[in-house]
């Protein structure tokens, strides 16, 4: 069951990313200019490209270069966590073991170390501020109660003159960001009270599989997020 789920939920995600990247991707011209030379190179410029974006602005003081070498080194510890966890289940079968868990048992304190700081570093870049509201609108189908939300909200209306709306694709990763926060709480603290003998077999079970499914759908919105970090900082270059 978890091995089906693991497998289809990857596949859609991934073909999801895929045909969201070939519609909204920023044409080459944007990105490198339409002066460029050897354009038949545009397709390693591109692999390039999207690797530089992983690395995340920094800012130039001692907390911007903190909050990216940890973000860097979360990402390191969840390519590892990711392989380890996933690679027995999806491509055997079986549970993790041997050398894999040992590799698993390493990084995750360290990853979840990472996480916190995260969590505090970037809880108020992520916030979720009246700029979004007509995206959140959309979102929540409540488009024809408009009048009403024009006497509630006033000036967080789009067409204000003092508030800039935010990219639609700047909404889906911070939405996502808060999901990674809540879903590490489980993935977390399943793993932790399973090492404790304060409950019996069933609990046991209950716990590896809340932290496996955990794990999944985690996964799942950190891909997501990766990607939208991406998109973001490609459309930002490219409007400049």
């Amino acid at each position: 069951m978890f091995r089906t789920l693991s497998i289809t939920g990857f596949v859609i995600v991934l073909l999801g990313i895929i045909i969201h990247f070939l519609i909204f991707r920023p044409k080459a011209n944007e990105l490198f200019g339409a002066d460029r030379r050897l354009k038949i190179l545009d397709g390693l410029r591109v692999l390039v490209y999207l690797l530089t974006l992983l690395f995340i602005p920094q800012k130039l003081n001692l907390a911007g270069v903190l909050r990216k070498l940890v973000y860097l080194l979360a990402l390191l510890c969840f390519a590892v966590l990711f392989i380890t966890g996933f690679y027995s289940k999806l491509i055997y079968g079986t549970t993790i073991s041997g050398y894999w868990l040992m590799l698993h048992a390493t990084f995750a304190p360290i990853f979840a170390i990472c996480m916190a700081i995260l969590a505090v570093m970037w809880a108020h870049d992520c916030r979720l501020d009246k700029r979004y509201w007509p995206w959140l609108q959309r979102i929540l189908r409540v488009g024809c109660a408009m009048h009403t939300t024009k006497i509630m909200v006033g000036d967080a209306h789009p067409t204000s003159a003092n508030v800039a709306v935010p990219e639609k694709h700047e909404l889906a990763q911070k939405i996502c960001f808060w999901l990674i926060v809540v879903l590490a709480l489980p993935l977390i603290l399943s793993i932790i009270l399973s090492m404790f003998p304060l409950f019996g077999t069933h609990w046991q079970e209950l716990l590896a599989d809340t932290h496996r499914y955990s794990a999944l759908l985690f996964a799942l919105v950190v891909i997501v997020h990766t990607y939208l970090m991406v998109i973001i900082q490609a459309k930002r270059i490219a409007a400049k």
